[in-house]
């Protein structure tokens, strides 16, 4: 880990359990930047997550990796990040206090900007990113790496405020069609202003280096593609700066 990287564990209690989210800040930058709630795949709290949290800190924000599932737990298999998912999605009342609480935490950090907030995750995180916006929370950006795009909340015109930034492999055998489309229509009909790109050959989990091996031991259409990792970074990073201005 980078010596200037300060790392910590942030524990509160929202949506009926006590999380233990990890707060990641570059203490060679001064005053105050945006920040970044980051979501993670059905895994959890995992090292990828607290890396991308470090990784993000790099560039200038204050990034919190969330715990959804409480106790910064991660999930040991398949079966129970799916199990643990599947908890999420019968209960979102309570996932959606989780969701705030994430941003609340941020608000209280001392170098965070609170008019320069955002929302980003990978997989169920990229579901959990755009569950915020579509909450009406004030955020300036979200961003999906090989997220589900469905909803669970419809947002009325003008309470999703935040510009999106979609990462997509084209070959992602996880988000259908139907689900891509309808994901479209209901950006037209908020008149959100959003990027959706489409990465060729790209399965899901493309930006996990672990995703390959998973999808081989758990028969799942996982694969890592380094290539289009580095791509929807920079994607990334360009969406940031330009809404972080």
């Amino acid at each position: 880990m980078p010596a200037n990287v300060h790392t910590e564990v942030l524990r509160y209690r929202a949506g009926g359990v006590e999380l233990a989210s990890y707060l990641a800040v570059d203490t060679n930058q001064n005053g105050r930047r945006p920040a970044l709630a980051v979501f993670p795949e059905w895994w959890g709290m995992n090292d990828y997550l607290r890396r991308r949290a470090r990784e993000l800190a790099q560039l200038g924000v204050v990034a919190l990796a969330v715990d959804v599932y409480g106790e910064g737990r991660e999930a040991a298999d398949a079966t129970e990040a799916g199990a643990l998912m599947n908890g999420l999605f019968a209960d979102m009342a309570a996932t959606s206090e989780r969701v705030k609480a994430a941003f609340q935490q941020l608000a209280k950090q001392p170098l965070v900007d609170v008019t320069r907030m955002g929302a980003m995750g990978y997989c169920l995180g990229g579901a959990l990113s755009l569950h915020a916006a579509r909450l009406g929370l004030d955020l300036r950006g979200v961003v999906s790496f090989h997220g589900s795009l469905g909803r669970t909340h419809v947002a009325k015109p003008g309470e999703f405020k935040a510009e999106v930034l979609i990462c997509h492999g084209e070959a992602d055998a996880l988000v259908p069609a139907a689900e891509q489309q309808g994901f479209h229509a209901e950006m037209a009909d908020l008149g959100v202003k959003y990027q959706f790109n489409s990465y060729p050959g790209a399965k899901h989990g493309f930006t996990n280096p672990d995703a390959t091996d998973k999808g081989q031991k758990y028969n799942l259409p996982l694969a890592y593609d380094e290539k289009t990792d580095r791509q929807s970074w920079e994607d990334m990073k360009t969406f940031w700066q330009r809404v972080f201005r």
